[in-house]
């Protein structure tokens, strides 16, 4: 059994995983309430891309059970496009659908691109805007370049209750090990292949030791595999859980 407060899933459920872990014959339309079935949470990623319909989000509670959670990513407007100035409107637009998930709404992730550095008006008006208007909603800042790895900046965290979110990506992105708050967030990209390659169990392991640290400190714990080609994120998944179960 997963241990209370640790939610363990992947980056998204539709991928060609026919075959690796769906079945040949499962319709796409039944792929979320399998996946459901074999894992108690999902990271949404199209919603990046595209404001996610609440028809759609519906859809979604009435397909998996009342213990499954939904994160989701803030749509590029905010998060790329306007770099976190002039966004209360697709801010709320946002919210307005993902709110609908009430108490199954995970953390909402925060990824901002490399080229995105730290300043701190910039950020902290962002956090205010935050905190102003949703008081109660956990966030989750996925960083790409070593400016936001300051004290200043993790502070700055703290201060607004943010969870800094821990990437794996080989050499990709900038990595750093460390909390902000009381929820605790991995995201595992591909070690040596971004989006692809399998992690060794040496270093799912040390994850596992990781994870136990921080639920024995009362933390809340997510983890995403975003390693989705190929089924490596499931694969990884389903032995982080054993992993942690085990110790």
């Amino acid at each position: 059994m997963i241990p209370e407060n640790l939610y363990i899933g992947t980056s998204g459920w539709s991928y060609r995983w026919k075959g690796l872990f769906y079945p040949e014959d499962l319709p796409s339309s039944d792929y979320l309430p399998f996946y459901s079935q074999h894992f108690n949470c999902t990271e949404v990623n199209s919603s990046f891309y595209h404001f996610t319909m609440p028809k759609t989000i519906e859809k979604w509670l009435t397909q998996t059970p009342a213990s499954f959670k939904f994160c989701a990513k803030l749509n590029q407007e905010i998060t790329h496009k306007r770099k976190f100035e002039d966004i209360a409107e697709p801010l709320d637009k946002f919210m307005s659908r993902y709110l609908l998930i009430g108490e199954r709404l995970g953390p909402l992730l925060i990824q901002i691109a490399g080229s995105f550095r730290y300043e701190r008006p910039m950020a902290e008006g962002f956090y205010r805007t935050l905190r102003e208007k949703y008081p109660d909603t956990k966030f989750a800042l996925e960083v790409r370049h070593t400016s936001w790895h300051s004290e200043e900046s993790l502070d700055l965290l703290r201060d607004y209750n943010i969870s800094f979110v821990i990437a794996s990506a080989g050499k990709r992105f900038p990595y750093l090990e460390t909390t902000t708050n009381n929820l605790a967030y991995l995201r595992l990209h591909g070690d040596e292949r971004l989006y692809s390659s399998l992690y060794s169990d040496e270093k799912l392991e040390r994850y596992a030791f990781m994870i136990n640290d921080w639920l024995l400190d009362g933390k809340e714990v997510w983890v995403f595999f975003n390693n989705t080609m190929f089924g490596s994120a499931i694969q990884n998944a389903k032995t982080l859980q054993e992993m942690v179960q085990n110790l």
